[in-house]
């Protein structure tokens, strides 16, 4: 996409309603729901609208969230997981509905499928299927080999989960139409305005170099980039680089020859693939999470040969572009959403399953400023162990943890 105009960083001292920190997909859906309803918003941005996991993700806008629903009936119960589920559900229908409403072109695709390689994996995915399909009234289809090899022409994968109702879409396309919707409500965006210190009281400042914002309600939506603004937030999350690469153009015959519904795919291994046609007729494909601060060995080659290994028949394409960023983890991969001192909220936690999720929690945190707070006190309740390591050995013993979860992948 070409780079707009940059919004001007903040100078001086301003006042709102609500203080925002980070325009992604969580601060311009909270700030645009927030100015719907009458509040002044200013949210402050460190580098360009849609800079980090929002503008930079494989683009899947996916139902539930980054861990599957057994991990929220065993901490919520059943009831209260099938609440949370549907919540999600509709998130994807009002990010359709926003895209409507504001005009936003941003190349909406319904369909996801989740696949199988091993035994293992189908025997796992068949009983996810069935599970959301009988307890949550899902309308969850089951693919066996022959039916996904008619709309996948891959033969990597022994079956799928198909998803009619989540989507893709061109995921910095909408970050940036959000930003014009909310702006067209009112609400004031400052870019290149790094946040240095927040001041917690009655009245939160977000304080950067060269002015100040003061507001009696303040959401942090900094994902994995908040660089020690709220330690107690980031204990609980950890950083971890995920890449995706975007292939020669392919034409939209053999663009289709691929993926003949233009479904969103994900596998189901630990260190998964994921890939989708991209609207210009381009494979989009994603993987190769980093557990460390730097990028793995030879990405573009690795991401390139298993971007073959999943469609042989594309020997002669190479990937143009590689690029990547952080997405945060919560150690149980359940969302983080909630408040701190009664006036700070935040959302964090979205596991890579965050497009439409963290739309959701901008729509609940809003609703909770503005005096309901139902769908958050539930959210709340979800409970987040600290990583262990401190900061000098957590991400070693994540690093650790992987290797053996690869592992098991390759070998049953």
């Amino acid at each position: 996409m070409p780079e707009p105009p940059a919004l001007p960083p903040l100078r001086g001292e301003l006042r709102a309603d609500v203080a925002i920190l980070g325009a992604g997909y969580t601060g311009l859906t909270a700030a645009l729901e927030l100015a719907l309803r009458g509040q002044r918003v200013v949210v402050l941005e460190a580098q360009r609208i849609g800079w980090g996991a929002s503008g930079r993700n494989g683009g899947q806008a996916l139902v539930g969230y980054g861990c599957e629903v057994d991990e929220l009936e065993r901490q919520l119960g059943r009831e209260d997981a099938r609440r949370l589920f549907d919540w999600s559900r509709e998130a994807v229908q009002a990010m359709r509905a926003r895209i409507d409403r504001h005009g936003i072109e941003c190349h909406w695709v319904e369909g996801h499928a989740s696949v199988a390689i091993r035994a293992r994996h189908e025997r796992d995915l068949r009983a996810n299927c069935e599970h959301l399909q009988r307890h949550y009234d899902y309308p969850m289809q089951w693919w066996e080999r022959d039916t996904l090899r008619g709309q996948l022409d891959s033969p990597r994968y022994r079956a799928a989960m198909f998803d009619p109702l989540s989507a893709h879409l061109h995921p910095l396309a909408y970050a940036r139409g959000l930003a014009d919707a909310a702006r067209a409500a009112g609400v004031v965006i400052h870019e290149q305005s790094p946040v240095t210190r927040i001041q917690r009281g009655a009245h939160a400042v977000l304080h950067t170099d060269h002015g100040s914002v003061r507001a009696p309600q303040l959401v942090v939506a900094g994902n994995a980039l908040l660089q020690g603004l709220v330690p107690e937030l980031e204990r609980r999350i950890m950083p971890v680089g995920t890449y995706i690469g975007a292939s020669a153009p392919l034409g939209a015959e053999r663009a289709r020859a691929l993926i003949g519904n233009n479904m969103a795919v994900s596998d189901t291994a630990w260190a998964l693939d994921y890939f989708r046609l991209s609207h210009d007729h381009r494979l989009l494909f994603g993987g190769r999470a980093s557990y460390s601060a730097l990028p793995p060995p030879g990405l573009h080659r690795v991401m390139q040969r298993r971007m073959h290994e999943v469609f042989p028949q594309l020997a002669d394409i190479p990937l143009q572009q590689v690029w990547g960023g952080y997405v945060d983890i919560t150690r149980n991969r359940a969302p983080h959403w909630g408040r701190l001192d009664g006036n700070v909220y935040f959302a964090q936690g979205f596991s890579g399953h965050g497009v439409a999720a963290a739309g959701l929690a901008g729509e609940v945190i809003a609703e909770a400023i503005v005096g309901q707070s139902e769908r958050l006190d539930v959210f709340q309740r979800l409970r987040h162990a600290p990583f262990p390591g401190g900061r000098l050995l957590r991400m070693p013993l994540l690093v650790a943890a992987m290797s053996w979860y690869k592992l098991r992948d390759a070998l049953w």
